[in-house]
């Protein structure tokens, strides 16, 4: 006799869905180089480029309305790992890895990749340490594990208010890389810009909480990775006569590299802490592009690399996707897909820079009196670049580059089509969406089940919780609105020092409370809040130039203090209790029922006896 599985199946027609998606998206952009050729405006092109993507990730959302709390706040534990690889890759990449780290590829050359090896190296930890386990418990937050792993309360709601703060930094920073792109598609003013991304995220993520921002954000990731795509495999293709930029900047590396110890830019040996990241104001290149260790001395740049795994691996806008995941097996793949859609989206940045370079370098090596060419003319009309005469030839220091301009400065110096701009400004939109959605997510989650409910293990079953998840993520959108409005600071910064208090505060409880069965209540309270503080603490302390720990590496000092914190209070209080060390032995056996679907069973069927 067949045995059918309880969950509902895998739609086997997504894949179909999604190309239909891609297809209207790319019409999209096809239409408008046809219509520019055709000598439409180009502002209500740009205008279209903005609204027509909106419109489609609008009908998706409206689509997946959900009503049920397994829907809403897991996606019904169905989503194939695949698209959910692809969605946590996106969402860990967002608007500051498409933007921010193309513009530190370009300025520092390969000091950027300890942002891209710390976050495959964190998809790696979350694979080995964490996806597994955290799938075979089940719950939609973090907060939520924590507090009936540890059957406490205080921790519960503690670790709720730990968590809201580093996902509304990243929430407001994708959003004001998503903002700053709408203003240049289409002349908006900020508060314009912010408030149609505010209606945007209610649009897509309220209707359906988790199951929208699945399928929304997903269609946002491809739509992202096609329209970052399509410019600069066309300046591969004239280039290198290889449509394929990842694999084929190698060779236009190397004459990138003849050119600049021909320009003369000297070989930086830093001291070993020495942490120069590029701001977003406009800057010359700083070093060569392969020349190891120039911003970033050796040490900042592996204690950059381990603060980035560990960040990444504890990010609780990205581990709730594990449960949305089919299973601990899907789990896992889960995290593979992510680890090589993450990768080749870091190949993409690195590409884009080199090619920028490319076209920088043949400029400044170019004998003769400085002439301005009308692509670098644009580039400072629009005040992607500034320029300083120097009365005879260009010289290296004389062409200065905003970072967050660099991957819209490419389709204008290979002198493509505006359109293909324009569909670059999509690319940064869809990105940021992709990341403050699950940001949004994460946190009205949170809001909703571990602070509005989080005094009682008694969750509300039917409209009432779908309805307090649907406020909570209003409000967190709000809050995500509100911060990018008003706090004026650099936002890949604001992502560093997010992820250096996820790893200080949260990374050592999640893999102790795995892996260690003597952690109790006491000690991870103890540990979450000592990390969270030290954090703090270095932040503070690190935002001045003389510095002994930059503000992004605060996580090198706040893991050993958390792990500290932890093994001294565990040790100095009362075991576990049988209960709570049962619940450790389910969670390392990967198999069998979801312990959280478990619990809630129990409380209907507890609540049912009682009615009757």
């Amino acid at each position: 006799m067949a045995i059918l599985s309880p969950s509902r199946a895998v739609n086997p027609r997504l894949g179909s869905y999604f190309g239909i998606f891609l297809s209207g998206f790319a019409a999209i952009a096809l239409t408008s180089l046809i219509l520019q050729g055709l000598g439409v405006d180009l502002s209500i092109l740009s205008l279209a480029m903005l609204l027509g993507p909106i419109a489609l990730y609008a009908g998706i959302g409206i689509a997946t309305h959900a009503s049920d709390p397994l829907d809403f706040f897991a996606a019904g534990r169905r989503v194939p790992a695949f698209f959910n690889g692809l969605l946590l890759a996106m969402s860990a990449f967002g608007a500051t890895g498409l933007v921010a780290l193309t513009g530190l590829f370009f300025l520092i050359g390969y000091d950027a990749l300890f942002v891209g090896i710390g976050a495959l190296g964190g998809f790696v930890v979350m694979a080995v340490l964490l996806a597994p386990f955290l799938r075979k418990f089940g719950a939609f937050t973090i907060p939520s594990y924590l507090g009936r792993r540890f059957d406490s309360r205080p921790l519960r709601l503690a670790t709720a208010l730990v968590a809201a703060i580093p996902i509304v930094m990243v929430l407001s920073a994708e959003l004001r890389f998503a903002a700053e792109a709408a203003i240049v598609l289409t002349g908006w003013s900020h508060g314009q810009a912010f408030l149609v991304l505010y209606l945007v995220l209610l649009v897509t993520l309220v209707p359906g909480g988790m199951r929208s921002m699945t399928w929304t954000g997903v269609a946002q990731s491809l739509a992202a990775f096609f329209a970052v795509m399509v410019p600069v495999i066309i300046v591969a293709a004239i280039v290198t006569t290889m449509p394929v930029p990842q694999l084929t900047h190698g060779p236009v590396l190397r004459a990138v590299g003849r050119n600049e110890a021909i320009q003369g830019l000297p070989i930086i040996l830093p001291p070993g802490m020495a942490f120069d990241l590029p701001g977003p104001e406009l800057q010359p290149i700083m070093k060569r592009f392969a020349d190891p260790f120039g911003a970033l001395g050796p040490a900042a740049f592996v204690l950059g690399t381990l603060s980035m795994i560990a960040g990444v691996a504890s990010a609780p806008w990205l581990l709730p996707r594990l449960a949305a995941a089919p299973g601990v097996y899907e789990a896992r793949k889960t995290l593979g897909w992510a680890t090589f859609i993450f990768g080749v989206a870091m190949l993409t940045a690195a590409s884009i820079a080199v090619f920028m370079r490319d076209f920088l370098m043949d400029l400044i090596v170019t004998p003769g009196p400085a002439v301005v060419p009308p692509w670098l003319a644009e580039l400072a009309k629009r005040g992607f670049a500034s320029i300083t005469e120097t009365g005879t030839q260009f010289t290296a220091s004389s062409i200065s580059f905003a970072r967050d301009s660099v991957l819209l400065s490419l389709p204008v110096a290979a002198q493509l089509p505006p359109m293909l701009l324009d569909l670059s400004l999509a690319a940064v939109i869809a990105g940021a969406l992709v990341a403050a959605g699950a940001a949004s997510t994460a946190l009205g989650h949170i809001l909703s089940e571990d602070i509005l409910f989080g005094g009682t293990w008694e969750t509300p079953h039917g409209p009432v919780r779908i309805h307090a998840g649907r406020g909570g993520i209003a409000v967190a959108a709000a809050a995500g609105v509100l911060a990018a409005a008003f706090v004026m600071t650099d936002p890949l910064r604001v992502v560093l020092c997010a992820l250096s208090i996820c790893g200080s505060a949260l990374f050592p409880v999640l893999v102790l409370s795995i892996w260690w069965k003597r952690m109790n209540a006491f000690g991870a309270m103890a540990g979450l809040l000592t990390g969270f503080l030290v954090a703090l603490l270095t932040i503070a302390g690190g935002q001045g130039e003389s510095a002994a720990i930059p503000s992004a590496l605060a996580a090198i000092i706040g893991i050993p203090s958390a792990v500290a914190a932890i093994f001294a209070v565990s040790m100095a209080t009362p075991p576990p209790s049988r209960h709570v060390l049962q619940i450790v032995r389910d969670i390392r056996v990967p198999g069998g029922e979801i312990l959280y679907d478990r619990e809630m069973r129990t409380q209907r069927l507890k609540k049912l006896r009682q009615l009757s």
